[in-house]
C-alpha cells in the first residue's frame, strides 16, 4: 500500500509539472495547461450600482427559470441587440448573462456566487477577456483568466457543454491592436477545447471587412457592436450553439 501511495503521488506531481491541473483540480481537468505561474487577481464583485443591480438580475432569472443555456460575458454580450437576440438566441432557450465592465475575475466571482444556482443549463457560452486587455494584463495573463472560469464551470456544472468563443476584434487601443494581443489570446484559449465537452469557435472575422479593420457601420466606438454586427454574427452563433446542444 505504501508504494501504490507513493506511486499515485509521483504520478499526480508529473500531471502538475507538466502543465495539467493541480492535484485538487484533478477531478475535472481542463486539456490546456497552465499559461502563466503567475498569480491572477482573486475573484471579487463589481461595486457599481449598474453591476450590482444586473448580478442580482441574473441571479433572480436564473432562480426563476430554466434556461437551455446560458451566455455568459461582458457588455459584449450584455448589450446584444435585442432584436437580433429575440429572432436567434431567445428561441433557444439563451439567458443573457452578460455584465459590463466585468473582467475574468469578476466573472469568476458571479460564477461562485449565485449566478449558477438554478437549474443545471444544458450548455455555456463564454465570452469574456477583452476588459483584462483593456486594463493592461498581459496576454497570459487573459489567457489563464479565461482558463479560470473554464475550470470553474467545469466544476459547477460537469454536465453542460461549453462553447468558448474567441475573443471579438477592437481598435480602440492602438496597443491590442499593434501587438496583436487578441489573436494572440484566442491562439491561447483554442488549447483549451476538446471538441466535445468544450468547443472553440472564433466568430471575430465576420466583424471585419476585406481590409481587416472594423468599419463604423458595424461597431462605432471600435469596442462595441451595432444591431448590423450582431446580426452577421448570428447565423454562425446559431449554428456553434446548435452544435454544442446536439441532441440535448
Amino acid at each position: 500500500m505504501k508504494r501504490r501511495g507513493r506511486i499515485a503521488v509521483a504520478f499526480l506531481l508529473t500531471l502538475w509539472l507538466c502543465g495539467g491541473d493541480a492535484p485538487g483540480d484533478a477531478q475535472m481537468p481542463l486539456r490546456c495547461g497552465h499559461f502563466t505561474q503567475t498569480e491572477l487577481p482573486s475573484p471579487s464583485p463589481r461595486q457599481n450600482g449598474h453591476a450590482r443591480a444586473r448580478f442580482d438580475e441574473i441571479n433572480a432569472a436564473v432562480k426563476n427559470q430554466p434556461y437551455r443555456v446560458l451566455f455568459f460575458g461582458d457588455s459584449i454580450t450584455e448589450g446584444f441587440d435585442e432584436g437580433v437576440w429575440r429572432e436567434h438566441l431567445a428561441p433557444r432557450g439563451v439567458q443573457n448573462a452578460g455584465i459590463g465592465g466585468d473582467r475574468t475575475d469578476h466573472l469568476q466571482w458571479r460564477l461562485e456566487h449565485g449566478n449558477l444556482d438554478g437549474p443545471t443549463p444544458q450548455g455555456i457560452v463564454l465570452l469574456i477577456g477583452t476588459n483584462d486587455l483593456g486594463y493592461g494584463r498581459p496576454v497570459d495573463a487573459a489567457a489563464e483568466g479565461i482558463r479560470a472560469n473554464l475550470l470553474k464551470l467545469r466544476q459547477r456544472v460537469p454536465g453542460a457543454a461549453i462553447l468558448l468563443l474567441g475573443l471579438w476584434p477592437r481598435d480602440d487601443v492602438p496597443r491590442i491592436v499593434e501587438r496583436h494581443e487578441i489573436a494572440a489570446v484566442n491562439r491561447l484559449i483554442e488549447t483549451c477545447s476538446d471538441g466535445t465537452t468544450i468547443r472553440y469557435a472564433n466568430l471575430g472575422p465576420l466583424l471585419l471587412e476585406p481590409d481587416g479593420r472594423l468599419s463604423p457601420q458595424i461597431s462605432p466606438d471600435r469596442l462595441h457592436f451595432t444591431a448590423q454586427g450582431y446580426a452577421r454574427l448570428a447565423p454562425a452563433l446559431d449554428r456553434d450553439i446548435d452544435a454544442m446542444l446536439g441532441g440535448r
